[in-house]
């Protein structure tokens, strides 16, 4: 199944994953748009449709395991496996180190597609791709469901895509042309003010 930028993003805001308000990220900047992956992951029709698309442009790649990271990475990694027929796992963190546990493991040249929510800066994808490789697989590519780097993130010699490029404003709290307006604070994962 293949689905254009259009059609993501349309889904992504008719289930309230996209928002829009006056939002104060974990970064500590202020952003007029707030990303609520797991507003569209909770419905796992629009999860298959999304992890179909994703898995479509990696059918000849001989994809032989899915790995995302945890949290959302985990539903990502089984619906795309499901739909490339591979085994899907996950890292998580241990002790502030991405790792595989439960038993998880790679054979040596293993051919691995990452699979990630949204990606702003791509730190934990590196750690993903540093596990895989560490492991003895060989990262083939990276896909994502929204990149949100403005097209700036790098993971060396592996290749990414995503189904959707957003690029989403954000401005330092003394700055913030929300706050000069006098809007007040959304609660992120809801469309209520503080």
């Amino acid at each position: 199944m293949t689905m254009t930028e259009q059609e993501v993003k349309e889904l992504l805001v008719k289930t309230n994953a996209i928002m829009d308000g006056h939002f104060l990220l974990t970064s500590g900047l202020h952003s007029p748009h707030y990303v609520e992956k797991f507003n569209v992951l909770q419905h796992p029709k629009y999860t298959q449709q999304l992890c179909e698309a994703m898995a479509e442009k990696f059918k000849d790649a001989d994809i032989e395991t899915v790995v995302g990271p945890m949290t959302g990475g985990i539903l990502l990694a089984h619906e795309t496996g499901k739909a490339l027929g591979t085994r899907a796992i996950f890292t998580e963190r241990v002790n502030g180190k991405m790792t595989f546990r439960r038993g998880f493991h790679l054979h040596p040249g293993e051919r691995c597609l990452i699979v990630e929510d949204i990606v702003t800066t791509g730190g934990s994808i590196k750690e993903v791709i540093d596990v895989v490789k560490e492991n003895g697989g060989i990262p083939v590519a990276v896909s994502m469901l929204v990149d949100r780097s403005g097209g700036t993130v790098n993971f060396g010699d592996v290749p990414w895509t995503a189904l959707l490029h957003l690029q989403v404003e954000t401005y330092k709290p003394e700055e913030c042309p929300l706050c000069k307006q006098g809007i007040p604070m959304t609660k992120r994962g809801s469309t209520g003010k503080k």
